[in-house]
Parts: structure tokens; C-alpha cells; sequence
């Protein structure tokens, strides 16, 4: 299993334990008795997640397969979900679980590089800006870029739906320096605009806030109602 560094970004993802004489088990955050979330999210005591990048021998798989129960006891997980306000749970089993049912399972260490998700629109929005670029099928980070790790970017509510997402989004936006972003309410970001250390924007209801074309933002909070109009 290929994990790699947690950020405070990653701190929902699953990470591999072991405890006693038995086999790694990758544990995920569903899986956690509320009164320890805090320690799983921890990146102090759990350094390392799951970046979802398996490797398996075919042979050894062959023989799991082959064994009566081999993959039957992988954890069931319960994650309770919300979609379009109709709370429901969804029965899942982790593909990474499997790793407890082999005999010699290794963990391995990847650079950053190697993991880049698209789970929401906060994630898309880092991989559509001037921070990478596509080279031979693969995201390149800027070399410009001072810090290792991406941005964590975190974009509120109206832009969970990737349509309204790209209608609030004016063009490509300049984070190489970004360090943090947050963004809550009727935000629209125009064309160039540049992020720089930990930016907030929140638009009060009923408010709306229009970042004009080509602003500089740098550790910049901004609150109520802002809109620049043509005329």
C-alpha cells in the first residue's frame, strides 16, 4: 500500500495500525468511536494515510481467492451519509482493507506527488489553477511553488455542485504562494486573480462578493458585500 505524508487535509483519510503479533489493518475514520476522531486526525500520532495506490502479487492473490473465506472478513464500514438533505447509510467495504488478509503486507512511503485526488470541488479547484500542469499524463507542481505540499483549500457550499463551481470561477487562479483558502457564502472569483498566504472570504446571507478581475489578495480577510460593476 502506498501512503504518504498527512497534512491538515488529509486528516479523513485512512491509515494503517498495528497492534500485538497481528497483520496490519487499515482503519478508517467511519470506523472510529467519536471520543477518538481527535486522535485519528491527529497528523502527530497518525503521520501517514492511505493514498489508495495498491500494488498486489497476482500470484499470492490467486492463492487468497483460492481459500474458502479468504476475503470474507473484511471489515463492513457504516458511513452515514446526506444527500439532497435525505440522511441514508452506505455500506461499504475498503479496497485497502484487504492488506490484513495477506501475509507479508508492506506499507511504502511515496512523495506527495504521487497522490492527487479530486473528491470535491476544493480539490479541482487546486489541480485547474497555475499550480500544475499537465506533462505526459501526469500534474506537475510549479517549481515556483516555495512549499512542497499544495494549498488546503476549503470552498463552501455554493460551490459544492461542479456546475455552480464553474460559474463562479472567472478562469485559472494564480495560488502558487497560497498557503490556506477559505471561502463561505455567495462568493464569484474573477479572471486572474492572485491568493496569496491564508485568505478568507465570507459573504454574510444574503450578501454576495464579487473578487474583480486581476485582484491581489495576500492574507487577506474578507466579510459582507463587496460587488464591482461595469458600466
Amino acid at each position: 500500500m502506498e501512503v504518504t505524508d498527512k497534512t491538515r487535509a488529509d486528516i479523513k483519510g485512512g491509515t494503517l495500525i498495528q497492534y500485538g503479533d497481528c497483520p496490519l489493518k487499515l482503519l478508517e475514520i467511519a470506523q472510529v468511536p467519536k471520543n477518538h476522531v481527535p486522535d485519528f486526525t491527529s497528523i502527530k500520532k497518525f503521520k501517514v494515510f492511505n493514498t489508495n495506490n495498491l500494488w498486489v502479487n497476482l500470484k499470492c492473490l490467486r492463492e487468497l481467492l483460492n481459500s474458502p473465506n479468504s476475503l470474507n472478513g473484511l471489515d463492513i464500514i457504516s458511513n452515514p451519509k446526506t444527500e439532497k438533505g435525505q440522511r441514508m447509510i452506505q455500506i461499504e467495504t475498503a479496497a485497502g482493507a484487504a492488506i490484513g488478509c495477506f501475509k507479508f503486507p508492506q506499507a511504502i512511503n511515496v512523495p506527495r506527488r504521487r497522490f492527487l485526488p479530486v473528491k470535491s470541488t476544493s480539490d479541482l479547484f487546486v489541480l485547474q489553477s497555475d499550480l500544475f500542469t499537465m506533462e505526459k499524463g501526469a500534474f506537475k507542481m510549479s517549481p515556483q511553488r516555495p512549499f512542497p505540499n499544495p494549498p488546503m483549500v476549503k470552498l463552501g457550499s455554493y460551490f459544492k455542485d461542479v456546475a455552480e463551481y464553474m460559474k463562479r470561477l472567472g478562469g485559472k487562479t494564480n495560488i502558487i504562494d497560497l498557503d490556506q483558502l477559505t471561502i463561505s457564502g455567495d462568493v464569484f472569483i474573477g479572471r486572474g486573480v492572485v491568493l496569496k498566504g491564508t485568505v478568507i472570504i465570507v459573504s454574510q446571507e444574503g450578501c454576495r462578493i464579487d473578487i474583480p478581475d486581476g485582484s491581489i489578495l495576500e492574507d487577506k480577510v474578507v466579510t459582507g458585500s463587496l460587488r464591482i460593476l461595469d458600466h
